[in-house]
């Protein structure tokens, strides 16, 4: 199989650039134009090309492309140029961008500049700055040779970039790369175009009714008071922090808070009107993202912008401004968004969940053999918890309440990263579900408790940020699966990435030893609990990975969220299909043996209707 690898250059000016637009605004825009392309196959020379579009498409028709892997330095637009364009299809789809930020991680920069510097195997060049607003009719000869060779330059320093950093990348982690690009650059949903102009339409009219009914004036937005008010109104508990003035409690309402900026993304859209409101803006999240998916509709099928390595866990997340992570699935308009997305004609959608994985893996990785036989055994874990909680005999479960289950769900789910009573209370009343401080710690206790060997698990991650401070190694749980690598302050994960804790520190707390470290938003408190979640988070993740792979080898992916996948399939085969991507969702990787895994799936036309 021949390596190509590429890099356009492309027609841009102060409005119409990728930092303006998203990349499929940008390359499906009328304004759109190539200036030209490098191109290099294996380790041959790098030629520039530049032409009309047609007069590329000649000269890209002497490349086995079949036969070929593409890799670019973030193929999303290089590649989308490739597919959506010229109708070229590789065999293989590589990034270095993606590689990039799963060897070093998220928290540094993944630019061809930064990561030339880290290797030190050459410049980035310049000369694009000098080629805003100019089309290539605009260039005179020896600027189109000058720009040539600044592609070619990129073209070089990619091509090095894959030859260094290949060479340990693990070869399933490149099959995952390009399974998630194809979701992006093959895309394979439609939108429904009424639906989410119905849609559009309600969601103003709401607001304004919602502002109006409020009685909400530009005061009554600005008032701490009133507007905590009007938050509750709508069932929302006020969030706070403690001001750094007064050092007392306060209302966290400023547009640098987290939590208050979290509200802007609730499922509730009566919420985000109100937050959008007192923070200016024109426009709720639902709004925008609304009329984002109608103006794609207008431009062709939806392009799934999926990244891979989003996140310090590993995990994909969203991209091109239209995160399909975190899509709406309750609330006064609930799965509107969901549903608009639809197969294609003559197809319906599979979506396959893999059931309570990270408590799955939380449970078997502590060796809390009775939870992992109660999994195994697709017992109600939930109901068990309960009926600890509520003191019901383990004979009586069925006298366990619908409200109850609840609190024990909650109490899996939560509890098992070191929660403690406070914040439990907090997310139960978030949640619905009201209970006193006293009540929340006997709930948290009763947990530890019967889960004794999650909690030594705890100390264990504990001991191991010891060892990753002190550059020294060690590993944990049972099986030991999880080795920390000292002189990288990294876990080393099952698929052979590194989660980093970049720049690890530690100071005196007022609880004793308190580590951190280095992220991008500044330093962030790491814990036992802590590394124990971000472990389950990217076991779950090296099995979904695992899984997906499986999955393509009948039905290709076009979506995963979370802990999904989501396929295509011809309607006629949805049966057979629908079985096949269950089985590949219970697959146990070999060195996760004696993990019990569990999955449900649903079948529709609609991505939102596709309930298990």
């Amino acid at each position: 199989m021949d390596l190509i690898t590429l890099d356009f250059e492309t027609f841009y000016d102060k409005d119409f650039s990728l930092s303006k637009l998203t990349t499929e605004e940008y390359v499906r825009d009328s304004r759109f134009e190539v200036i030209g392309v490098g191109i290099k196959v294996n380790n041959g020379p790098t030629e520039w090309a530049s032409g009309t579009h047609e007069e590329l498409a000649d000269y890209f028709a002497d490349f086995d492309w079949a036969s070929s892997m593409v890799l670019a330095h973030n193929t999303m637009f290089d590649g989308a140029i490739l597919s959506w364009l010229y109708g070229i299809k590789p065999k293989v789809w590589a990034d270095t961008l993606c590689m990039g930020r799963a060897i070093h991680g998220v928290e540094v920069s993944g630019s061809l500049k930064a990561l030339a510097e880290r290797y030190d195997i050459g410049e980035k060049g310049t000369e694009v700055l000098k080629a805003i607003g100019k089309r290539r009719e605009d260039f005179s000869d020896d600027e189109l040779d000058l720009y040539g060779d600044y592609c070619i330059n990129d073209v070089d320093l990619t091509y090095k970039l894959f030859s260094l950093m290949a060479r340990d990348f693990p070869k399933k982690e490149l099959q995952i790369i390009d399974c998630t690009l194809r979701m992006f650059l093959l895309p394979q949903l439609d939108l429904d175009l009424n639906l989410l102009s119905s849609h559009l339409h309600n969601i103003k009219e709401n607001k304004e009714k919602l502002l109006c009914a409020a009685g909400v004036s530009r005061k009554d937005l600005m008032s701490n008071n009133k507007f905590a008010e009007l938050l509750i109104e709508q069932g929302v508990t006020p969030p706070t922090k403690i001001s750094n003035t007064t050092g007392k409690e306060t209302f966290a309402f400023a547009k640098t808070d987290e939590a208050f900026k979290s509200l802007g993304e609730h499922e509730n859209e009566n919420v985000q009107t109100l937050v959008a409101a007192r923070l200016g803006n024109k426009s709720t999240l639902e709004e925008t993202r609304t009329q984002r998916f109608i103006d794609i509709s207008h431009r062709g099928l939806l392009p799934v912008p999926v990244r891979y390595y989003a996140a310090h866990t590993g995990r994909w997340g969203g991209d091109d401004k239209i995160n399909l992570q975190n899509l709406p699935s309750r609330g006064p308009n609930g799965k509107m968004l969901k549903r608009s997305i639809l197969a294609l004609d003559g197809y319906r959608l599979v979506d396959c969940d893999s059931s309570q994985i990270e408590a799955r893996v939380l449970a078997w990785l502590a060796g809390q053999t009775d939870l992992v036989d109660s999994f195994a055994n697709k017992e109600d874990v939930y109901v068990k918890m309960a009926a600890r909680i509520y003191n019901i005999p383990i004979n009586r479960l069925e006298h366990v309440t619908k409200e109850q289950r609840f609190v024990g769900k909650t109490t899996i789910l939560g509890a098992g990263y070191g929660m403690g009573a406070v914040k439990f209370q907090a997310q139960l009343e978030s949640l619905g579900t009201q209970i006193d401080l006293d009540e929340a710690r006997r709930i948290i206790n009763i947990y530890r408790d019967a889960n004794w060997k999650i909690n030594h698990l705890w100390r264990e991650a504990q001991n191991m940020l010891t060892m990753l401070y002190e550059k020294q190694s060690m590993r944990i749980g049972v099986p030991p699966l999880i080795r920390s690598i000292g002189k990288n302050s990294s876990v080393l994960l099952p698929n052979g990435l590194q989660m980093r804790y970049e720049d690890l520190d530690r100071e005196q707390g007022e609880r004793g030893i308190e580590y951190s470290y280095k992220t991008r938003r500044g330093r962030t408190r790491i814990y036992g609990g802590k590394v124990i979640e971000n472990v389950c988070q990217a076991v779950a993740r090296c099995i979904i990975g695992e899984q997906m792979l499986l999955i393509r080898k009948k039905y290709p992916p076009v979506l995963t969220v979370h802990d999904s996948v989501v396929v295509s399939v011809p309607e006629d085969d949805v049966e057979e299909a629908q079985s096949y991507v269950e089985q590949c969702m219970r697959y146990v990787p070999e060195w996760a043996e004696g993990l019990p895994l569990d999955c449900e799936s649903g079948v529709a036309k609609a991505y939102g209707d596709c309930e298990a």
